[in-house]
């Protein structure tokens, strides 16, 4: 892009004002609430099928003999429509992250615009690849930690419905959003943000962080979802650098 059209899309975007800005936000938002109620109606349609899903890790550590308990009437009802809000969110996030990183995108240049772009589809992608290495990683081997630690004190192992979809809907949007860290990186480092170095310069800490980050966002003292959450954090942090690095070495080239 020429030094003109570059002055002339930092005129227009000069122009636009604080209301300017709230207003294209509560557009973005109102699109994503209606992507979001759509996909959430659907996932009503096919709740039997999205319980049967959720219940795998369940099902691989406990067994079919075994069936989740319901303490008060509403149990049931309320978890099955916590589930399938978080289901409909993570079938309409590609749409979600799109308005989103346009939001973002629309105080930046067109060259740093392009990354906001390209980073949609990754972003969506990343969101599910989270979501599901918790239900089929994580989940399992959490599970299997909690009823192997019951039976050593002699404790029956009844989990409730309600408590076990809150833990699962949660740690798979934990996760999900963890899993952005690598697209979140690029980005920065692609607009000026950060710099590659910079951030190799804050390894270490960026280590202890995954670690603090995990333990505060994992429900409860579930020491095998923090670790499991705090690992994979730091190695995806690792990947964003990585891609930061490729990216600076090409353009340098």
């Amino acid at each position: 892009m020429s030094d003109l059209e570059e002055k002339e899309d930092l005129d227009l975007r000069s122009t636009m004002s604080l209301g300017d800005h709230l207003e294209d936000l509560r557009r973005r938002l109102l699109f994503a609430i209606v992507d979001l109620v759509i996909a959430t109606a659907l996932c009503l349609l096919f709740g039997q099928k999205i319980i049967a899903f959720i219940e795998i890790p369940f099902t691989d550590v406990v067994g079919n003999e075994s069936n989740l308990q319901s303490l008060a009437p509403s149990d049931v009802f309320a978890s099955y429509m916590k589930i399938t809000l978080v289901a409909g969110l993570i079938v309409s996030s590609p749409w979600v992250f799109y308005h989103l990183w346009m939001f973002v995108a629309a105080g930046l240049y067109p060259r740093e615009r392009r990354y906001v772009t390209m980073a949609v589809p990754f972003s969506a992608a990343l969101f599910v690849a989270g979501a599901l290495f918790f239900m089929f990683v994580v989940a399992p081997m959490a599970l299997q930690f909690f009823m192997k630690f019951n039976s050593y004190f002699r404790v029956d192992t009844a989990w409730t419905f309600q408590n076990y979809i809150s833990f699962v809907t949660i740690m798979m949007l934990v996760f999900g959003l963890s899993f952005q860290t690598p697209i979140a990186i690029f980005i920065l480092t692609r607009i000026g943000l950060v710099s590659v170095e910079y951030l190799k310069k804050i390894r270490k800490y960026v280590f202890l962080a995954a670690f603090i980050i995990g333990a505060v966002v994992t429900p409860g003292p579930d020491v095998i979802s923090q670790i499991a959450l705090a690992i994979p954090l730091y190695g995806l942090f690792e990947l964003g650098l990585f891609l930061s690095y490729i990216a600076d070495r090409k353009k340098k080239a």
